[in-house]
C-alpha cells in the first residue's frame, strides 16, 4: 500500500485484501516511515474497506499506540456504516484511535485545510 507524504503527514489507505501478513508488513512499513521521517500526523483512510475482523482492529490499534510514541496523531478515516456496526456487534474498541468521517476531515483535524478560489484569489490580492 502507498504512503504518501505531505508535509509532516503521512497519508494512507487500508484495502479490502488485507491479510494477516500484509497488514504487519503495513504496520511496520509505517512505523519506520513516522520514525524515519518524523511525521506529526498520520491519515489511514479505510473507506475501500468492507469488512474488518479482530486482527485488523487490534493492528490498528497497534499502530495508534505506536504512532503516539513516536510523537504521531493518527487519524482513521472513512469509516463505513458496515465496519462501525460490526465493530459494536464484535465488542471490538478501537482504544484511542481518532476518526474522521472522510479524509478531507481528517486532513483538517490534522492541521490542513483547503483553500477555495476565492480564498486564493483574496490571498493573491492581499498580497499585492
Amino acid at each position: 500500500m502507498p504512503i504518501l507524504r505531505l508535509g509532516d503527514v503521512l497519508v494512507t489507505g487500508l484495502l479490502d485484501e488485507l491479510d494477516d501478513q500484509s497488514a504487519m508488513a503495513f504496520l511496520d512499513e509505517l512505523t519506520e516511515r513516522i520514525a524515519g521521517e518524523a511525521a506529526n500526523g498520520v491519515l489511514i483512510d479505510i473507506s475501500r474497506l468492507e469488512i474488518i475482523d479482530s486482527f485488523v482492529a487490534r493492528t490498528l490499534s497497534e499502530l495508534t499506540t505506536t504512532a503516539r510514541l513516536l510523537g504521531a496523531r493518527v487519524i482513521v478515516a472513512g469509516m463505513r456504516p458496515t465496519v462501525a456496526i460490526t465493530l459494536v456487534e464484535l465488542g471490538l474498541k478501537l482504544h484511542g484511535v481518532e476518526t474522521a468521517l472522510n479524509a478531507e476531515q481528517g486532513m483538517v483535524a490534522l492541521g490542513w485545510y483547503r483553500t477555495t478560489p476565492s480564498r486564493e484569489a483574496a490571498r493573491r490580492d492581499d498580497a499585492r
